[in-house]
């Protein structure tokens, strides 16, 4: 699926290569730290003075308690969420917005994590498990959002698309990935294909809203045309807003005339150009796509708690096994 196909670099891409420059902080981060430096200060103040309940009820009173988290883990078991909004985002593949039980409730989701959906055909033996990591933010309350790419043979993508406003799936969560925590790495490489970006824009999403992370991203998307690249804008605002922290590549099977990013498949060549080197300090590169980007770039995991063994383009580049991480 995924040949070696030359990759048609258009200019832009050969210039920024491998290139950071060194970035302060975002605007306004010290107010927003100095503010929440204020308000802990007058909590733990208010705890100090008082004892017993009075002195947790102030505390929750200045800072706010904790909202509830919809999806506990352990044996919570399955929860059945109810469809409120259904989205066409192109061609084939729907933003599918599922209520949480309450309000305001968030969904209870860590980065990085995925949620298991499960339905079951009425002449199906057993029933359909897949996993998919939401789009909305962990912060959003009463509802998480799911990016659905129908395939052909996909018995849960179909059965989600044909979901009506109304309508309830089994849902539940959540499904612990690669545990993040800000200025764990240096500088981190998103390799992904197809809806291999959701886990990515996850963990991109995470690292940006923290002003205490300075983490550096470069993101590598391989599509077959250009209206199948989800979440372009929001990796394009990204990229505005943080251009010595954030580059994006893109890459397509079938490029228009018009198109200045890359053309064919997500290559050694490619990879090698704007990864970060494999002999750097703390580098990770995580990967997520189909079974042909996985075979050919990193070589597939064998289960949800087994990378298997490191193959692929990135071996052949010199990087190692502790290196790279399977979504």
């Amino acid at each position: 699926m995924f040949a070696r196909t030359a990759f048609r670099a258009a200019q832009p891409l050969k210039m920024h290569a491998r290139r950071y420059a060194t970035e302060s902080g975002a605007k306004g981060s010290s107010n927003t730290l100095l503010y929440g430096a204020g308000a802990v200060g007058v909590a733990g103040g208010a705890y100090y003075f008082l004892s017993g309940s009075k002195a947790e009820s102030k505390v929750k009173e200045v800072v706010g308690a904790a909202p509830k988290a919809a999806f506990t883990g352990g044996d919570q078991g399955w929860l059945s969420l109810k469809v409120s909004e259904v989205e066409d985002v192109n061609h084939n593949t729907k933003r599918v917005r599922f209520e949480l039980p309450e309000k305001d409730q968030v969904s209870g989701l860590h980065i990085a994590s995925a949620i298991l959906t499960k339905f079951k055909a009425p002449d199906a033996e057993k029933a359909t498990l897949r996993p998919y990591t939401p789009v909305s933010d962990e912060d959003d309350r009463g509802f998480i959002d799911l990016l659905v790419k129908k395939y052909p043979d996909g018995p849960m993508s179909t059965h989600i698309h044909g979901l009506k406003v109304g309508e309830e799936l089994a849902i539940k969560g959540p499904l612990p990935k690669y545990p993040w925590s800000e200025n764990k790495h240096d500088h981190i490489a998103l390799i992904a294909g197809g809806t291999g970006i959701t886990p990515m824009y996850q963990l991109v999403r995470a690292i940006f809203k923290n002003p205490n992370d300075k983490t550096k991203v470069t993101l590598i998307f391989g599509n077959v045309t250009k209206e199948d690249i989800l979440l372009k804008s929001k990796f394009d605002e990204l990229e505005n807003t943080y251009p010595q922290r954030f580059r994006a590549f893109y890459t397509l099977d079938k490029a228009p005339k018009d198109w200045v990013g890359g053309g064919g498949f997500i290559t050694k060549d490619l990879l090698k150009q704007v990864l970060p080197e494999p002999k750097s300090d703390n580098i990770k590169v995580f990967v997520c796509g189909p079974p042909g980007l996985m075979k050919a770039i990193s070589g597939n995991k064998v289960s949800p708690k087994d990378q298997g063994e490191l193959t692929g383009a990135l071996k052949d580049l010199g990087y190692t096994a502790e290196q790279v991480y399977k979504f």
